[in-house]
């Protein structure tokens, strides 16, 4: 099979342990940009997907981000889904209500970050993903935001796991069918707009690009929300470390993403020397 492009996840798929590109990894992509696209796809803000494409060589190129709500192709925007700012008020209210305000709740649109508060959850994501918040609380970015006619591409919500999970029942309960809502660990919850997967935003990506179909990609990934993705491309692959439900949808699983899988596979399937 001749593959067209290359879709990836980031955070627990393409980075190494040091959380960022290995040298190996930065080999392959820049060897292969000439060959096909690499389109980065991720929950992440496209300033924190920026500074990875330019180790890789590859700045300019399509990437999906926010797990599918903001699709951008070089400069241009293809794609863009926020939650309306009356929703994320709501979120607030039910943090203060019900969660005793012990939520962290990041307000994220295209390339802003504002946290309510620099807290170790901000500088933890400051750290992993080399981005530096505004400070703003909550309700200061809702007045804002609706002065701007504005929503949000995405929310964080981060805290101890047992205020968590109460935000999490709640959500489920008083916004099934508004939100889609995905829990990567105990303690982080990411919010966007219902309907939106990285599935979604590749789908876009293609209907704007007709000569490549969703047969002729590959993509890599390690959680559920990759799990849509890897099912429906032609060539599915899972890292190691990926949830054994995803591998168990995956065509083919490649090492750990600290032992370089996705380089690994790559240079395999395409003849690169390492």
């Amino acid at each position: 099979m001749s593959y067209k492009i290359l879709f990836s996840d980031i955070d627990g798929t393409l980075l190494d342990a040091q959380r960022t590109l290995s040298e190996k990894t930065i080999k392959v992509l820049s060897e292969l940009k000439d060959r096909l696209p690499i389109v980065l796809v991720s929950s992440r803000m496209p300033v924190q997907m920026y500074y990875l494409q330019e180790k890789a060589g590859i700045l300019g190129m399509p990437l999906i981000a926010y797990n599918g709500a903001l699709v951008l192709d070089g400069e241009k925007q293809l794609h863009s889904v926020e939650i309306p700012i009356t929703l994320c008020e709501e979120i607030v209210a039910m943090n203060h209500q019900y969660a005793e305000s012990k939520v962290h709740i990041s307000f994220y649109n295209y390339n802003e970050w504002y946290v309510p508060q620099t807290d170790a959850w901000a500088e933890r994501e400051e750290r992993n993903t080399c981005t530096k918040p505004v400070v703003k609380p909550n309700e200061e970015v809702i007045y804002l935001w609706k002065a701007q006619n504005k929503g949000a591409h995405k929310l964080m919500l981060m805290g101890e796991e047992h205020f968590i999970e109460k935000m999490w029942q709640l959500l489920q309960e008083k916004m099934s069918g508004q939100l889609q809502l995905y829990r990567a660990k105990n303690t982080y919850i990411e919010i966007t707009l219902q309907g939106i997967s990285k599935l979604t935003g590749i789908n876009v990506f293609l209907a704007h690009h007709p000569d490549i179909t969703l047969a002729e990609a590959i993509a890599f990934g390690d959680n559920y929300n990759d799990q849509e993705m890897l099912e429906a491309v032609g060539l599915g692959v899972a890292v190691a470390n990926a949830r054994e439900e995803v591998k168990a949808i995956a065509n083919a699983t490649t090492h750990h993403h600290k032992e370089d899988g996705v380089a690994l596979f790559l240079s395999e399937l395409f003849q690169i020397e390492l």
